[in-house]
């Protein structure tokens, strides 16, 4: 059975509740489009196309302190390989990018904040 996320933990986070229309729910509040998270705040982003992508995208939740272990991309209704030249500029940067699509990503960020894994997320919207 995967760990359960205790809201009332320090530090426990933003908590992705479900998904509408192409977006998220996260709190109780309705994300219309794509969600930045960290293990402390949840923001809107309004992503550029998945190929445009650049690692300015991610600054809001790049800049956390400490650094996060690894940036979980969200690719959207579908799982995609992030480009190249992004994957070696996040890992440039001493981060992991693991890719999924955004409601696979979703999950992951549930589990793995239960786990206490300092980590971020980018998910790109559901359609």
């Amino acid at each position: 059975m995967p760990p359960v996320l205790d809201r009332e933990a320090p530090g426990a986070g933003p908590l992705i509740q479900g998904f509408t229309g192409n977006g998220f729910r996260v709190d109780g509040r309705v994300c219309p489009g794509g969600v930045l998270l960290t293990p402390r705040l949840a923001l809107d982003w309004s992503a550029p196309s998945f190929d445009a992508l650049a690692v300015s995208d991610f600054d809001a939740v790049l800049a956390i302190d400490p650094r996060p272990e690894f940036l979980l991309l969200g690719t959207g209704p579908t799982m995609r390989r992030p480009p190249p030249a992004l994957a070696k500029a996040i890992e440039a940067l001493g981060l992991g990018i693991e890719p999924m699509d955004s409601r696979a990503a979703a999950r992951a960020w549930g589990v793995l904040r239960a786990e206490e894994r300092w980590i971020v997320a980018a998910l790109l919207p559901l359609g």
